[in-house]
């Protein structure tokens, strides 16, 4: 068995920018770059023809925009503008690290993630007390180019880990699209039923993570990542 995590709002909580167009506005004007006065309705269009599941990289989806207004930016200036409007502050959930550790000790373990914005997820492990080398395999929906639920996506991580996806239990908070491992087999646990202290009890045990239910779990669910 093969045991994956979320990671926003599932192992860490980081804060996010209350109006990311603004807060991209920002760093694209503090670079030079010139943003028009209708961005916030730009920016919320998509501008990105992309199949199904397929994740559109932030820093593309801005570009795009910005050339929607004959605004022709440096691909370095938007990236940069980018990765700094979403920098993290990160408090790594209660239970996590052992959660983390305890899985290791069953099998292999990967890190699967939602995420558009370059660079996010590596730096959110670095301020978080998580443990890069306790993932046997980190893939994030930027990287893979497919976002939970698609199967893509966890076809990616499996294949990382060298197993099967049928063989993933995958460890998440949204079961809308940390859920969708179910589709090909796999098993889901919502830490919105059971807390990360108790999986990491119950994986220490030998318990099998498909008994673990959420009853006498008082663990508020995290806020479910938007990046």
């Amino acid at each position: 068995m093969a045991v994956t995590f979320d990671l926003f709002g599932t192992l860490v909580a980081v804060d996010r920018p209350d109006d990311p167009a603004a807060a991209v506005a920002t760093e694209l004007r503090d670079r030079g770059v010139s943003v028009p006065e209708d961005w916030r309705d730009r920016y919320a269009e998509p501008h990105v023809d992309a199949p199904d599941g397929a994740e559109v990289p932030l820093p593309a989806h801005v570009a795009a925009a910005l050339r929607t207004c004959d605004v022709d930016a440096p691909a370095n200036a938007v990236r940069r503008a980018v990765v700094a409007a979403f920098d993290p502050a990160v408090t790594t959930r209660p239970g996590a690290v052992d959660a983390v550790r305890a899985a290791g000790e069953r099998g292999p373990v990967g890190l699967l993630s939602n995420c558009s914005v370059p660079e996010l997820v590596s730096r959110t492990l670095i301020r978080s007390d998580l443990d890069r080398a306790a993932f046997d395999a980190v893939v994030t929906s930027v990287g893979c180019g497919w976002r939970k639920p698609h199967a893509g996506a966890f076809e990616t991580v499996a294949e990382r880990l060298q197993t099967d996806a049928a063989e993933v239990v995958h460890i998440g908070d949204d079961p809308a699209t940390d859920g969708g491992i179910e589709a090909l087999g796999g098993g889901f646990v919502d830490v919105g039923d059971v807390d990360l202290e108790t999986l990491a009890t119950r994986l220490k045990a030998g318990d099998a993570l498909a008994s673990v239910d959420g009853e006498g779990s008082d663990d508020p669910r995290g806020a479910r990542s938007c990046w």
